[in-house]
């Protein structure tokens, strides 16, 4: 059973995540096409149908305490398969920037280790280097030897390189990370 305290934030959090979004969260049928399709849903306490309900009803600041912000992984299949056109995942996307503007994150695991080291990588090279990531996140969870049996496999197999791909256009990438972190003061 779902539960919702309604306060004087509760509509304020529904139209801020509208704008944000650009997603008009009036017209979702939830038919829970995009939860069907989520590859983290069942992993999570709340899955995207779920958090677009709560939203429509009125469902306050409680919402950006949700362990499905931070197990997203942006993949928009929940707005592919939305057959209002809603975009789920920009939703998503504008909760996680309240959650995080409001100090109201609750990053559990090693979810933003994983991150942080991904997001590094794409900024030096230009693109993600696999090698690089797995690197920073072994140290930082200081499990160093785990999952080394899997390594030789997935490189034989090609599924990871040794060296970076220079394909990526670093100076495109630099220049949006310089302004995402000048614009990280902004006000939501």
């Amino acid at each position: 059973m779902i539960t919702i305290k309604k306060t004087k934030t509760s509509d304020e959090l529904k139209g801020i995540v509208e704008k944000l979004s650009g997603a008009d969260l009036s017209v979702c049928l939830q038919c829970r096409k995009c939860s069907s399709g989520c590859p983290v849903g069942k992993l999570t306490k709340s899955r995207p149908s779920e958090i677009m309900r709560r939203l429509h009803l009125g469902a306050g600041n409680e919402l950006l305490e949700s362990d499905i912000l931070w197990m997203c992984v942006s993949c928009e299949t929940c707005s592919a398969r939305c057959p209002m056109g809603i975009d789920v995942a920009a939703v998503m996307d504008a909760l996680r920037k309240l959650a995080l503007a409001r100090g109201a994150s609750k990053q559990e695991g090693n979810v933003p280790l994983f991150n942080k080291a991904f997001l590094k990588t794409v900024q030096i090279f230009g693109r993600t280097y696999e090698i690089a990531m797995i690197v920073a996140y072994k140290l930082g969870t200081g499990k160093l030897m785990n999952d080394m049996g899997k390594f030789p496999t997935m490189l034989k197999k090609g599924k990871i390189s040794l060296l970076p791909s220079l394909g990526g256009d670093r100076k495109t990438v630099r220049r949006i990370f310089k302004k995402a972190k000048q614009s990280k003061g902004a006000k939501v």
